[in-house]
Protein backbone atom coordinates (compact mmCIF):
# COMPACT_ATOMS: atom_id res chain seq x y z
CA UNK A 1 0.00 0.00 0.00
CA UNK A 2 2.33 2.31 0.84
CA UNK A 3 5.88 0.68 -0.78
CA UNK A 4 8.37 3.16 -2.12
CA UNK A 5 6.63 5.90 0.09
CA UNK A 6 9.36 8.09 2.05
CA UNK A 7 8.99 10.65 4.28
CA UNK A 8 10.80 14.27 2.49
CA UNK A 9 12.74 17.02 4.82
CA UNK A 10 9.51 18.87 3.25
CA UNK A 11 7.04 16.64 4.65
CA UNK A 12 8.86 16.52 7.90
CA UNK A 13 8.64 19.56 8.59
CA UNK A 14 4.97 19.64 8.30
CA UNK A 15 4.61 17.01 10.26
CA UNK A 16 6.34 18.77 12.90
CA UNK A 17 4.53 21.63 12.30
CA UNK A 18 0.92 20.51 12.73
CA UNK A 19 1.98 18.23 15.90
CA UNK A 20 2.89 21.47 17.73
CA UNK A 21 -1.06 21.88 17.42
CA UNK A 22 -3.03 20.36 20.06
CA UNK A 23 -5.79 17.47 19.57
CA UNK A 24 -9.23 18.52 20.38
CA UNK A 25 -11.60 16.25 22.34
CA UNK A 26 -14.96 15.46 21.57
CA UNK A 27 -18.03 13.50 23.14
CA UNK A 28 -20.61 11.63 22.19
CA UNK A 29 -23.19 14.31 23.04
CA UNK A 30 -21.15 16.72 20.91
CA UNK A 31 -21.32 14.07 17.71
CA UNK A 32 -24.95 13.56 17.94
CA UNK A 33 -25.69 17.10 17.74
CA UNK A 34 -23.42 18.14 14.97
CA UNK A 35 -24.58 15.05 13.28
CA UNK A 36 -28.67 15.29 13.64
CA UNK A 37 -30.29 16.18 10.17
CA UNK A 38 -27.20 16.74 8.55
CA UNK A 39 -27.52 18.54 5.38
CA UNK A 40 -24.76 19.04 2.45
CA UNK A 41 -23.50 22.26 4.58
CA UNK A 42 -23.28 20.91 7.39
CA UNK A 43 -21.48 18.21 6.17
CA UNK A 44 -19.07 20.09 4.58
CA UNK A 45 -18.49 22.06 7.37
CA UNK A 46 -17.41 19.09 9.28
CA UNK A 47 -15.00 18.25 6.30
CA UNK A 48 -12.40 21.46 7.14
CA UNK A 49 -12.54 19.89 10.70
CA UNK A 50 -11.60 16.73 10.26
CA UNK A 51 -9.41 17.89 7.38
CA UNK A 52 -7.61 20.13 10.27
CA UNK A 53 -7.89 17.50 12.83
CA UNK A 54 -6.40 14.51 11.14
CA UNK A 55 -3.55 15.77 9.97
CA UNK A 56 -3.10 16.79 13.74
CA UNK A 57 -3.80 13.73 15.24
CA UNK A 58 -1.98 11.96 12.32
CA UNK A 59 1.36 14.19 12.77
CA UNK A 60 1.00 13.55 16.76
CA UNK A 61 1.97 9.88 15.77
CA UNK A 62 4.00 10.19 13.22
CA UNK A 63 6.63 12.36 15.27
CA UNK A 64 5.93 9.67 18.18
CA UNK A 65 6.42 6.32 16.22
CA UNK A 66 9.79 8.23 14.80
CA UNK A 67 10.92 9.18 18.56
CA UNK A 68 9.99 5.08 20.32
CA UNK A 69 13.16 4.05 22.40
CA UNK A 70 14.88 1.06 22.51
CA UNK A 71 15.56 0.67 18.87
CA UNK A 72 11.57 -0.55 18.69
CA UNK A 73 11.28 2.40 15.94
CA UNK A 74 13.93 0.71 13.47
CA UNK A 75 12.31 -2.30 13.75
CA UNK A 76 10.63 -2.89 9.80
CA UNK A 77 7.03 -3.33 10.98
CA UNK A 78 6.86 0.10 13.20
CA UNK A 79 8.29 1.97 9.80
CA UNK A 80 5.69 0.19 7.55
CA UNK A 81 3.09 1.87 10.45
CA UNK A 82 4.96 5.26 10.49
CA UNK A 83 5.06 5.38 6.68
CA UNK A 84 1.18 4.59 6.69
CA UNK A 85 0.31 7.49 8.77
CA UNK A 86 2.43 9.87 7.41
CA UNK A 87 0.83 9.09 4.00
CA UNK A 88 -2.18 9.45 4.93
CA UNK A 89 -1.06 12.92 6.74
CA UNK A 90 0.20 13.94 3.16
CA UNK A 91 -3.20 13.13 1.30
CA UNK A 92 -5.17 14.75 3.76
CA UNK A 93 -2.94 18.32 3.68
CA UNK A 94 -3.07 18.53 0.06
CA UNK A 95 -6.34 17.67 -0.50
CA UNK A 96 -7.82 20.66 -2.56
CA UNK A 97 -10.12 23.27 -1.06
CA UNK A 98 -13.65 24.18 -2.54
CA UNK A 99 -14.12 27.04 -4.17
CA UNK A 100 -18.04 28.59 -2.88
CA UNK A 101 -20.41 31.18 -4.16
CA UNK A 102 -20.11 34.12 -1.49
CA UNK A 103 -23.40 33.66 -0.22
CA UNK A 104 -22.80 30.02 0.62
CA UNK A 105 -19.44 30.86 2.25
CA UNK A 106 -20.77 33.79 4.40
CA UNK A 107 -22.95 31.21 5.85
CA UNK A 108 -20.98 28.50 6.64
CA UNK A 109 -18.55 31.34 8.30
CA UNK A 110 -21.34 31.87 10.32
CA UNK A 111 -22.53 34.94 12.57
CA UNK A 112 -22.40 35.45 16.28
CA UNK A 113 -26.34 35.33 16.44
CA UNK A 114 -26.21 31.72 15.01
CA UNK A 115 -24.16 30.49 17.56
CA UNK A 116 -26.33 27.69 19.43
CA UNK A 117 -25.63 26.45 23.25
CA UNK A 118 -23.45 24.10 22.67
CA UNK A 119 -22.85 21.01 24.94
CA UNK A 120 -19.50 21.45 27.07
CA UNK A 121 -17.33 18.10 27.03
CA UNK A 122 -16.02 17.18 30.40
CA UNK A 123 -12.71 15.87 31.18
CA UNK A 124 -12.05 12.44 30.77
CA UNK A 125 -12.04 10.10 33.82
CA UNK A 126 -9.76 7.83 32.08
CA UNK A 127 -7.20 10.67 31.40
CA UNK A 128 -4.43 10.06 33.73
CA UNK A 129 -0.64 9.55 33.76
CA UNK A 130 -0.46 6.81 31.04
CA UNK A 131 -2.10 9.11 28.90
CA UNK A 132 0.31 11.65 29.04
CA UNK A 133 2.96 12.18 26.20
CA UNK A 134 6.39 12.36 27.87
CA UNK A 135 7.85 15.39 25.60
CA UNK A 136 4.73 17.45 26.65
CA UNK A 137 5.05 20.85 27.31
CA UNK A 138 3.45 23.74 29.89
CA UNK A 139 -0.30 23.41 29.56
CA UNK A 140 -2.25 26.07 28.67
CA UNK A 141 -5.12 25.24 31.20
CA UNK A 142 -7.59 23.54 28.37
CA UNK A 143 -6.36 19.79 29.27
CA UNK A 144 -4.01 20.12 26.08
CA UNK A 145 -0.34 19.83 26.47
CA UNK A 146 0.85 22.05 23.98
CA UNK A 147 1.00 25.82 23.47
CA UNK A 148 -0.92 26.93 20.71
CA UNK A 149 -4.03 27.50 20.61
CA UNK A 150 -6.86 26.41 18.28
CA UNK A 151 -10.02 27.87 17.65
CA UNK A 152 -13.04 25.68 20.02
CA UNK A 153 -14.24 22.83 17.54
CA UNK A 154 -18.24 23.98 17.67
CA UNK A 155 -17.05 27.12 16.03
CA UNK A 156 -15.06 25.51 13.68
CA UNK A 157 -17.94 22.36 12.84
CA UNK A 158 -21.44 23.71 13.49
CA UNK A 159 -23.53 26.03 10.84
CA UNK A 160 -26.79 27.30 10.77
CA UNK A 161 -27.91 26.17 7.80
CA UNK A 162 -31.52 26.52 8.16
CA UNK A 163 -32.91 28.16 4.91
CA UNK A 164 -30.67 26.92 2.37
CA UNK A 165 -32.69 24.62 0.61
CA UNK A 166 -30.51 24.32 -2.55
CA UNK A 167 -26.72 23.39 -2.56
CA UNK A 168 -24.48 23.85 -5.28
CA UNK A 169 -23.30 20.56 -7.22
CA UNK A 170 -19.41 21.30 -7.18
CA UNK A 171 -20.38 20.75 -2.96
CA UNK A 172 -21.97 17.66 -3.12
CA UNK A 173 -18.96 16.58 -5.43
CA UNK A 174 -16.66 17.85 -2.74
CA UNK A 175 -18.03 16.02 0.45
CA UNK A 176 -18.03 12.83 -2.21
CA UNK A 177 -14.37 12.69 -3.23
CA UNK A 178 -13.55 13.66 0.81
CA UNK A 179 -15.90 10.52 2.47
CA UNK A 180 -13.83 8.58 -0.13
CA UNK A 181 -10.44 9.87 0.93
CA UNK A 182 -11.31 8.93 4.70
CA UNK A 183 -12.48 5.59 3.41
CA UNK A 184 -9.10 5.23 1.68
CA UNK A 185 -7.13 6.34 4.74
CA UNK A 186 -9.80 3.98 6.62
CA UNK A 187 -8.97 0.72 4.98
CA UNK A 188 -5.22 1.43 4.76
CA UNK A 189 -4.94 1.72 8.15
CA UNK A 190 -6.90 -1.43 8.96
CA UNK A 191 -4.01 -3.82 10.14
CA UNK A 192 -2.42 -1.15 12.64
CA UNK A 193 -3.32 -3.14 15.24
CA UNK A 194 -1.82 -6.27 14.33
CA UNK A 195 1.01 -5.04 12.49
CA UNK A 196 2.70 -2.80 15.30
CA UNK A 197 2.09 -5.76 17.62
CA UNK A 198 4.30 -7.81 14.79
CA UNK A 199 6.60 -4.65 15.60
CA UNK A 200 6.68 -5.55 19.16
CA UNK A 201 7.32 -9.21 18.66
CA UNK A 202 9.98 -8.30 16.25
CA UNK A 203 11.57 -6.29 18.88
CA UNK A 204 11.00 -8.74 21.71
CA UNK A 205 13.05 -11.37 19.21
CA UNK A 206 15.74 -9.05 18.40
CA UNK A 207 15.78 -8.28 22.25
CA UNK A 208 15.24 -11.67 23.37
CA UNK A 209 12.48 -10.19 26.11
CA UNK A 210 10.22 -11.83 27.88
CA UNK A 211 7.60 -8.74 28.69
CA UNK A 212 7.83 -5.36 27.40
CA UNK A 213 8.49 -2.73 29.74
CA UNK A 214 6.18 -0.23 31.70
CA UNK A 215 7.35 3.01 28.99
CA UNK A 216 6.32 0.78 25.52
CA UNK A 217 3.43 -0.28 27.45
CA UNK A 218 2.33 3.04 28.16
CA UNK A 219 2.98 4.18 24.73
CA UNK A 220 1.39 1.20 22.95
CA UNK A 221 -1.99 2.33 24.98
CA UNK A 222 -1.18 6.05 24.17
CA UNK A 223 -1.54 4.73 20.35
CA UNK A 224 -4.09 2.39 20.61
CA UNK A 225 -6.29 5.13 22.01
CA UNK A 226 -5.36 7.78 19.71
CA UNK A 227 -6.36 4.92 16.48
CA UNK A 228 -9.63 4.70 18.13
CA UNK A 229 -9.71 8.07 18.00
CA UNK A 230 -9.24 8.51 14.51
CA UNK A 231 -11.26 5.61 13.40
CA UNK A 232 -14.34 6.85 15.11
CA UNK A 233 -14.34 9.84 13.83
CA UNK A 234 -13.71 8.72 10.13
CA UNK A 235 -16.48 5.80 10.59
CA UNK A 236 -19.15 8.83 12.01
CA UNK A 237 -18.12 11.12 9.60
CA UNK A 238 -18.30 8.19 6.62
CA UNK A 239 -21.60 7.13 7.98
CA UNK A 240 -23.22 10.20 7.91
CA UNK A 241 -22.26 10.94 4.17
CA UNK A 242 -23.03 7.63 3.10
CA UNK A 243 -25.75 5.77 5.10
CA UNK A 244 -29.41 6.55 4.71
CA UNK A 245 -31.23 8.72 8.09
CA UNK A 246 -32.71 6.23 10.75
CA UNK A 247 -34.30 7.29 13.64
CA UNK A 248 -32.10 5.45 16.71
CA UNK A 249 -28.81 6.11 14.45
CA UNK A 250 -26.28 9.65 14.29
CA UNK A 251 -23.82 8.25 11.92
CA UNK A 252 -22.23 5.22 14.10
CA UNK A 253 -23.36 6.60 17.31
CA UNK A 254 -26.88 4.68 18.39
CA UNK A 255 -28.79 7.40 20.33
CA UNK A 256 -31.04 4.29 21.55
CA UNK A 257 -28.43 1.13 22.23
CA UNK A 258 -30.09 -1.82 23.50
CA UNK A 259 -27.74 -2.86 25.61
CA UNK A 260 -29.35 -6.28 26.10
CA UNK A 261 -29.25 -7.15 22.66
CA UNK A 262 -25.91 -6.09 21.99
CA UNK A 263 -24.62 -8.73 24.63
CA UNK A 264 -26.85 -11.19 23.57
CA UNK A 265 -25.33 -11.12 20.10
CA UNK A 266 -21.57 -11.06 21.83
CA UNK A 267 -22.67 -13.71 23.68
CA UNK A 268 -24.05 -16.34 20.78
CA UNK A 269 -20.69 -14.79 18.56
CA UNK A 270 -18.35 -15.73 21.52
CA UNK A 271 -20.00 -19.14 22.06
CA UNK A 272 -20.30 -19.78 18.35
CA UNK A 273 -16.09 -19.29 18.49
CA UNK A 274 -15.70 -21.57 21.30
CA UNK A 275 -17.41 -24.28 20.21
CA UNK A 276 -15.42 -24.39 17.01
CA UNK A 277 -12.08 -23.65 18.92
CA UNK A 278 -12.51 -26.84 21.08
CA UNK A 279 -14.66 -28.77 18.39
CA UNK A 280 -17.38 -29.44 20.72
CA UNK A 281 -21.06 -29.36 20.26
CA UNK A 282 -22.18 -27.33 22.91
CA UNK A 283 -19.92 -24.58 24.95
CA UNK A 284 -20.34 -23.31 28.47
CA UNK A 285 -23.73 -21.56 29.15
CA UNK A 286 -24.21 -18.25 29.68
CA UNK A 287 -27.24 -16.76 31.83
CA UNK A 288 -28.01 -13.12 30.66
CA UNK A 289 -29.77 -10.85 33.75
CA UNK A 290 -30.46 -7.24 31.90
CA UNK A 291 -33.30 -4.75 31.97
CA UNK A 292 -34.63 -5.90 27.88
CA UNK A 293 -35.58 -2.17 27.40
CA UNK A 294 -32.18 -0.56 28.55
CA UNK A 295 -31.08 1.66 26.12
CA UNK A 296 -28.25 4.86 26.34
CA UNK A 297 -26.44 6.52 23.35
CA UNK A 298 -22.89 4.44 22.45
CA UNK A 299 -21.53 3.22 19.44
CA UNK A 300 -22.63 -0.26 19.63
CA UNK A 301 -19.25 -1.79 17.82
CA UNK A 302 -17.49 -0.85 21.04
CA UNK A 303 -19.56 -2.96 23.20
CA UNK A 304 -19.69 -5.36 21.16
CA UNK A 305 -16.09 -5.34 20.60
CA UNK A 306 -15.75 -5.24 24.45
CA UNK A 307 -18.19 -7.67 25.59
CA UNK A 308 -17.20 -10.61 22.62
CA UNK A 309 -13.45 -10.52 23.85
CA UNK A 310 -14.12 -10.44 27.62
CA UNK A 311 -17.19 -13.45 26.79
CA UNK A 312 -14.37 -14.94 25.09
CA UNK A 313 -11.93 -14.88 28.26
CA UNK A 314 -14.73 -16.94 30.64
CA UNK A 315 -15.36 -18.91 27.80
CA UNK A 316 -11.71 -20.35 27.20
CA UNK A 317 -11.42 -20.03 30.80
CA UNK A 318 -14.39 -22.38 31.96
CA UNK A 319 -13.39 -25.26 29.12
CA UNK A 320 -9.34 -25.14 30.17
CA UNK A 321 -10.23 -25.59 33.98
CA UNK A 322 -12.87 -28.40 33.59
CA UNK A 323 -12.29 -30.12 30.27
CA UNK A 324 -13.76 -30.40 26.86
CA UNK A 325 -15.59 -33.95 27.82
CA UNK A 326 -17.34 -31.96 30.50
CA UNK A 327 -19.37 -30.18 28.28
CA UNK A 328 -22.92 -31.16 30.14
CA UNK A 329 -21.82 -30.14 33.51
CA UNK A 330 -19.99 -26.12 33.05
CA UNK A 331 -21.26 -24.00 35.34
CA UNK A 332 -22.94 -21.05 33.74
CA UNK A 333 -21.33 -18.03 33.09
CA UNK A 334 -23.19 -14.64 34.58
CA UNK A 335 -23.52 -11.51 32.73
CA UNK A 336 -25.29 -8.61 34.86
CA UNK A 337 -25.95 -5.54 33.59
CA UNK A 338 -27.61 -2.33 36.27
CA UNK A 339 -28.08 1.01 35.73
CA UNK A 340 -26.93 3.12 37.77
CA UNK A 341 -27.18 7.12 38.02
CA UNK A 342 -23.90 8.00 36.09
CA UNK A 343 -22.61 4.13 34.55
CA UNK A 344 -24.13 1.09 32.99
CA UNK A 345 -22.45 -1.32 34.55
CA UNK A 346 -21.57 -4.87 32.84
CA UNK A 347 -20.54 -7.77 35.50
CA UNK A 348 -19.32 -10.81 33.87
CA UNK A 349 -18.12 -13.81 36.07
CA UNK A 350 -17.19 -16.75 35.08
CA UNK A 351 -15.52 -20.34 37.37
CA UNK A 352 -12.71 -21.02 35.37
CA UNK A 353 -10.33 -20.90 38.28
CA UNK A 354 -9.39 -17.49 38.27
CA UNK A 355 -5.78 -16.23 38.25
CA UNK A 356 -2.64 -16.07 40.53
CA UNK A 357 -2.68 -12.70 42.54
CA UNK A 358 1.08 -12.47 41.38
CA UNK A 359 -0.08 -12.91 37.47
CA UNK A 360 -3.14 -9.90 37.92
CA UNK A 361 -0.76 -6.56 36.87
CA UNK A 362 0.62 -8.75 33.86
CA UNK A 363 -2.98 -9.03 32.58
CA UNK A 364 -3.48 -5.39 31.25
CA UNK A 365 0.45 -5.78 29.50
CA UNK A 366 0.15 -6.08 25.98
CA UNK A 367 1.56 -9.41 24.33
CA UNK A 368 0.95 -11.06 27.61
CA UNK A 369 -1.22 -14.73 27.21
CA UNK A 370 -2.41 -17.63 29.21
CA UNK A 371 -2.50 -19.62 26.03
CA UNK A 372 1.16 -21.17 24.39
CA UNK A 373 3.45 -18.27 22.91
CA UNK A 374 1.87 -17.31 19.89
CA UNK A 375 3.28 -15.44 16.74
CA UNK A 376 1.33 -13.69 14.32
CA UNK A 377 0.49 -15.27 11.29
CA UNK A 378 2.30 -13.68 7.71
CA UNK A 379 0.54 -11.04 6.71
CA UNK A 380 -2.52 -11.31 8.72
CA UNK A 381 -4.57 -8.15 8.65
CA UNK A 382 -7.25 -7.32 10.79
CA UNK A 383 -8.67 -4.23 11.49
CA UNK A 384 -8.57 -4.85 15.36
CA UNK A 385 -7.58 -8.26 17.28
CA UNK A 386 -10.36 -10.45 16.08
CA UNK A 387 -8.58 -13.93 16.76
CA UNK A 388 -10.07 -16.92 17.58
CA UNK A 389 -10.17 -18.50 21.21
CA UNK A 390 -5.93 -18.10 21.38
CA UNK A 391 -5.63 -14.62 21.53
CA UNK A 392 -2.04 -12.64 21.44
CA UNK A 393 -2.70 -10.88 24.73
CA UNK A 394 -4.16 -7.99 23.46
CA UNK A 395 -8.33 -8.35 24.52
CA UNK A 396 -7.64 -7.04 27.64
CA UNK A 397 -5.82 -4.07 27.73
CA UNK A 398 -7.61 -3.13 24.19
CA UNK A 399 -11.32 -3.76 25.50
CA UNK A 400 -10.15 -1.18 28.63
CA UNK A 401 -9.16 1.11 26.21
CA UNK A 402 -12.74 0.97 24.20
CA UNK A 403 -14.54 1.32 27.68
CA UNK A 404 -12.32 4.26 28.17
CA UNK A 405 -12.64 6.44 25.30
CA UNK A 406 -16.04 7.72 26.21
CA UNK A 407 -15.38 7.73 30.07
CA UNK A 408 -16.01 4.47 31.38
CA UNK A 409 -13.73 1.49 32.58
CA UNK A 410 -12.83 -2.08 32.83
CA UNK A 411 -11.82 -3.48 36.47
CA UNK A 412 -10.97 -6.83 37.15
CA UNK A 413 -11.32 -8.83 40.13
CA UNK A 414 -10.29 -12.25 40.74
CA UNK A 415 -10.32 -15.33 43.32
CA UNK A 416 -7.55 -17.44 42.53
CA UNK A 417 -8.82 -21.51 42.45
CA UNK A 418 -12.82 -20.49 41.85
CA UNK A 419 -13.07 -17.95 39.33
CA UNK A 420 -13.02 -13.92 37.95
CA UNK A 421 -15.79 -11.27 37.30
CA UNK A 422 -15.17 -8.23 35.13
CA UNK A 423 -16.92 -5.11 35.31
CA UNK A 424 -17.27 -2.97 32.68
CA UNK A 425 -18.50 0.36 33.39
CA UNK A 426 -20.19 2.77 30.66
CA UNK A 427 -20.46 6.36 30.92
CA UNK A 428 -24.04 6.97 30.12
CA UNK A 429 -24.08 11.11 30.93
CA UNK A 430 -21.85 10.80 27.57
CA UNK A 431 -20.26 14.03 27.76
CA UNK A 432 -16.62 12.70 28.56
CA UNK A 433 -14.37 14.12 25.77
CA UNK A 434 -11.99 11.69 24.33
CA UNK A 435 -8.79 10.97 26.59
CA UNK A 436 -5.54 12.23 24.81
CA UNK A 437 -2.18 11.41 23.75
Amino acid sequence: MSAGFRITPALWDKIHHFASFPQTGVSLQQMVLFGQNPSQGTLLKANPFLAEELPVRLAHRVEELDKLPHNLRDMPSIKKVKNWYAQSFEELIHFPPIQLPSNIRQVLVGHKNDEITFPESKPNPSLGDAFTAPQSNVGNGNGFNKLKLRVPMERRYYANTHGITHWPPELQDYNKRFTKLLEHIKSRHDPTVTTVAQGVLEWKRSQNARHIGLDMQAWLDRFYMSRIGIRFLIGQHVALNTQQAHEDYVGIICTKANVHDIVQEAIENARFVCEEHYAMFKGPPVQLICPPSLTFAYVPGHLSHICFELLKNSLRAVVERYGVDHEDHFPPIKVIVVEGKEDITIKISDEGGGIARSAIPLIWTYMYTTMEQQSLEENFVSSDFKAPMAGFGYGLPLSRLYARYFGGDLRLISMDGFGTDVYIHLNRLSSSREPFP
